[in-house]
């Protein structure tokens, strides 16, 4: 079986996002929450994916991680045996100024209905 670090993670680069993606990834309740959660861990915070507590099955929440990072929402990287995860703010404020002020609070409205 290959490690986790077999696979390079590949994040768009800024000039890259495009917004149907990165509002094809928010239209999710889990990526959602996913953003939320990592919202509230800033502005230094990064989170190790089994710090969520996601009411799907770990391979379900790898997909939800997966397309986040690659519509560039989320910057993951590896340490050791952890994938961490940070919100790209900045990179979606420069692109999409308030998608996230608006996104943010109905995160947090999914994770209270868990």
């Amino acid at each position: 079986m290959a490690s986790r670090t077999a696979t390079k993670l590949v994040h768009p680069d800024r000039t890259q996002l495009r917004f149907t993606t990165v509002l094809a990834a928010l239209g999710d309740p889990v990526r959602l929450a996913i953003v939320a959660r990592l919202a509230d861990a800033e502005p230094d915070g990064e989170l190790a994916c089994t710090t969520f507590a996601l009411p799907v099955s770990k391979s379900t929440q790898s997909g939800h991680f997966k397309v986040l990072r690659e519509a560039g929402v989320i910057r993951q990287r590896d340490e050791g045996t952890r994938r961490l995860n940070r919100l790209r703010r900045d990179d979606i404020d420069d692109r999409f100024p308030g998608l996230l002020d608006l996104a943010i609070p109905h995160g947090r409205d999914m994770l209270a209905d868990w």
